[in-house]
Parts: structure tokens; C-alpha cells; sequence
């Protein structure tokens, strides 16, 4: 590497390693979520997700594992590229970067359709979409500023997403409202909301992609993974608890959780989480903002991806060059109405990462020449379980996949022609 090249400094710390991963996992899935595990699972309904988190542990622990083993940005990149060589490195991070942009131009667009309950005039699709593309432009450009300047605007994010959380949880618990007996559900029943406890959690792996600017990255990840991830998971299981003792009109299953403040609160509750709903999407949209172009980044340092991609702003100390592409290709599909289709791929690229993640662990401790049993055992579970929920995956999901990885494929050749991949 370059010994004058202007590299991001290492300015992040524990707490807001941790918001990276809090706002990876918690989008607007939460508002929507405990109407549907209700309904398919009845009471038992949080004590499902805390089992789903423990279900998550695994991927959780080999992520972990592999993070106190390297400390420059690039995360699933970088492991794949340890274990199984530089293009195994890349395709475990090209596709959650592609569709990453085509995932926040569709979190943006719920995110503005959560607002116009509070401005009408957001109806109206043009007025929408503008809103739509300035809101990402906006947010690529406090991404810009500095590392810093992203953390702390993704903190205040962070508090304004969770207040509605817990202000449903605290009226649950202090309400006047009688709480239901736990019944144990069919098998059948789980199985038929297995997937979405699965999808409830997936986004935590952000959390390893900008370990270039983490003060320690060897200490703070490891914990963050593994402490965010039951702090997330208890969050969930009260949330859902407190609609269940709340108990609002069957059907509300859009936006389950105002229908419970309504019942509590009255309107404004309901306004509350749903203008609440609008700035944990802004939240998640401005974590992937900060967290996935760092993937690229990496992808850059690594030879994988062209130059271009590496350029460090020499003002603000951000990857400019890889913000800008990430925040105008989403912008763009922003204003695509086809768009939709291509963010089904982006659940299956998450899953091609964990599949070459979990398989790396084993693979690098065995060229070390010491396999550990328990990390090579939870290794086996995250695999299987990766593999297990992508192929329930539909035809149309697995054709945008291939195309994203055909367009990545194309850039990491020219990166190769452009640039040494020797280099570590």
C-alpha cells in the first residue's frame, strides 16, 4: 500500500460501534412484526423471538470470532479473502454493497409513506419521490462530513426510533391491561414464521465492515456482536409482549404497533409510533450509508474493486468516492420504478456472505494448524442455517442475484488489470 495515502482515521469507539448494529437489525420490520408472529404463534409470540435469537447466536459468535482477528475496514471481505483467496473476498462483499443501494432507495420510499401521515401532501407519488431522492442525498452528504459527524447524527436517529419502542413497553407495563397465559404453539405454526424470525435479525454483520476506523477493533466488535445482539433480541421480545398485553383490533397488521398505542394513548400514540416507525428507517438507511461503502472501500484497498473506489477525501478523511457511488446508484433507483424487484436479491447476498464467513472460520484456523471444536461446531450451525433459509429463496430473487454478481464480477476483473491483488 501507498505509504502517502490519506487513510480514515480511527475515531469510533464501543458505543458507536453499537449503533452501527442496532440500526443494521432494527428497520421498520419491528412495527410491522408483532401483528404477524401473533397471529401465527399466539402468546408465545416473544418467547419465539427470544429463541430466534438464540438460533442467531452462531452466525453471531463466527462473526465475532473472525472480527478479533483483523482490524482493517472491509469485514466478510476480508475474511473470505483469508480463508479462500481474493475472489471469494469480494463476492462475499460486492453483492451486500449492489443491493444495499437498491434496499435504501425502498426503505426511503417507506419511510416517506410513514410521513405523509403527518404531511398529506407526501401522497402524491411525484412529491414522494422527490422527497425520497433529496432525503438520500441529504443523508450521503452528512456521510461525507466526517466519521464523527455520522455517528452523532446516527445517535440522535437512534434515540428518536427507540423512545416510541419503549414508550409502548412502559405503558404495557404500567397500564391498566391483562396479561395473557403462555400457550405453547403447534410445530406447524412456528415453521410458517421460521423465515421471518431469521429476517428479523439479519444486518448485525454491518457492524464488522468499518473496522478501519474503530479505535479497537479486536475488543469493541467482538463484544458489540454478541452484546447488541441479546439487547436487540430482549427489545424485540418486549415490544411484541406489550402489543400482545395492550391487545389492539385484529387486522392492523401494517403498522401493528400504532394500533396498540391507539388503544393505549389515543391518536397521538398512534402518531407517535408511526412518525417513530419514519426515523428507524431513517436510521437504518443512514447506518447502510455509513457502513456499506466502507465494504467497498475495503473491496479497493484489497485490489478487488477499482482504484477510484479507494480516494479518501482529504478535507472531511471520509472514502468519498465510494459514498458517492453508494448514495447516487441508490437516488437513482429511487426514481425506478423497477426497483423493487432487484432489492429481493439483497437477502440472498447477505446469505452468500454468512455462507463464506462461517466457512472461512474453520479454513483459517486450520492453515494456523489448531481448529477450536466450539468454534468449528457453531461454524457448521451458521452454515447450515445460511444455506437453509437461501434456498427458500424464489426464482426471481436468485435471477437478480446472478445478475449482481455478473455486474461485480465484470468489476473486479478490470480491478484486477488495474491493480495488483497480492497485496494483503
Amino acid at each position: 500500500m501507498d505509504g502517502n495515502k490519506i487513510a480514515p482515521p480511527r475515531t469510533v469507539g464501543f458505543w458507536g460501534t453499537s449503533l452501527f448494529q442496532i440500526n443494521g437489525m432494527i428497520g421498520s420490520g419491528i412495527f410491522a412484526l408483532p401483528a404477524v408472529l401473533v397471529a401465527a404463534v399466539g402468546s408465545f409470540a416473544p418467547w419465539l423471538m427470544v429463541i430466534g435469537g438464540i438460533m442467531f447466536l452462531p452466525l453471531a459468535l463466527t462473526f465475532a470470532w473472525l472480527a478479533a482477528r483483523f482490524d482493517g475496514s472491509g469485514g466478510p471481505v476480508l475474511y473470505g479473502k483469508a480463508a479462500f483467496g481474493s475472489f471469494a473476498g469480494f463476492q462475499a462483499g460486492w453483492g451486500r454493497y449492489a443491493s444495499g443501494a437498491v434496499a435504501m432507495a425502498a426503505n426511503t420510499h417507506v419511510m416517506i409513506a410513514y410521513f405523509a401521515a403527518v404531511f398529506p401532501w407526501l401522497e402524491n407519488s411525484t412529491a414522494a419521490t422527490t422527497t425520497v431522492v433529496i432525503t438520500i442525498l441529504a443523508l450521503t452528504g452528512v456521510t461525507l462530513l466526517s466519521m464523527r459527524s455520522s455517528v452523532n447524527t446516527l445517535g440522535l436517529l437512534t434515540a428518536l426510533k427507540l423512545t416510541p419502542l419503549i414508550l409502548i413497553i412502559g405503558v404495557a407495563i404500567f397500564g391498566a391491561f391483562t396479561h395473557q397465559t403462555v400457550v405453547l404453539p403447534e410445530f406447524s405454526q412456528v415453521e410458517s414464521v421460521v423465515l421471518l424470525l431469521f429476517y428479523a435479525f439479519i444486518g448485525f454483520e454491518g457492524v464488522t465492515v468499518p473496522a478501519g476506523e474503530v479505535r479497537d477493533p479486536k475488543k469493541d466488535i467482538p463484544r458489540v456482536l454478541v452484546t447488541v445482539l441479546a439487547g436487540v433480541t430482549i427489545l424485540y421480545a418486549l415490544v411484541i409482549w406489550a402489543y400482545l398485553t395492550i391487545g389492539p383490533e385484529e387486522g392492523a397488521n401494517e403498522n401493528a404497533l400504532a394500533g396498540a398505542a391507539e388503544v393505549a394513548l389515543g391518536q397521538w400514540g398512534a402518531l407517535v409510533i408511526v412518525v417513530g416507525a419514519g426515523f428507524s428507517i431513517a436510521a437504518n438507511s443512514l447506518g447502510g450509508l455509513i457502513v456499506v461503502p466502507r465494504m467497498a472501500y475495503g473491496m479497493a484497498e484489497q485490489g478487488m474493486l477499482p482504484q477510484w473506489f479507494e480516494r479518501v477525501s482529504p478535507r472531511f478523511l471520509t472514502p468519498a468516492n465510494s459514498i458517492l457511488f453508494y448514495g447516487v446508484a441508490s437516488a437513482l433507483f429511487a426514481v425506478w420504478g423497477g426497483f423493487l424487484a432487484l432489492a429481493a436479491a439483497s437477502t440472498l447476498s447477505r446469505l452468500l456472505t454468512y455462507v463464506i464467513t462461517a466457512a472461512a472460520l474453520p479454513m483459517i484456523e486450520h492453515r494456523e494448524g489448531r481448529i477450536n471444536p466450539l468454534h468449528f461446531v457453531v461454524a457448521v450451525l451458521a452454515f447450515a442455517a445460511s444455506v437453509w433459509i437461501a434456498s427458500h429463496a424464489d426464482q426471481q430473487a436468485w435471477t437478480m442475484f446472478g445478475v449482481l454478481v455478473v455486474v461485480g464480477t465484470v468489476l473486479y476483473f478490470v480491478a484486477a488489470r488495474q491493480k495488483p491483488t497480492e497485496q494483503a
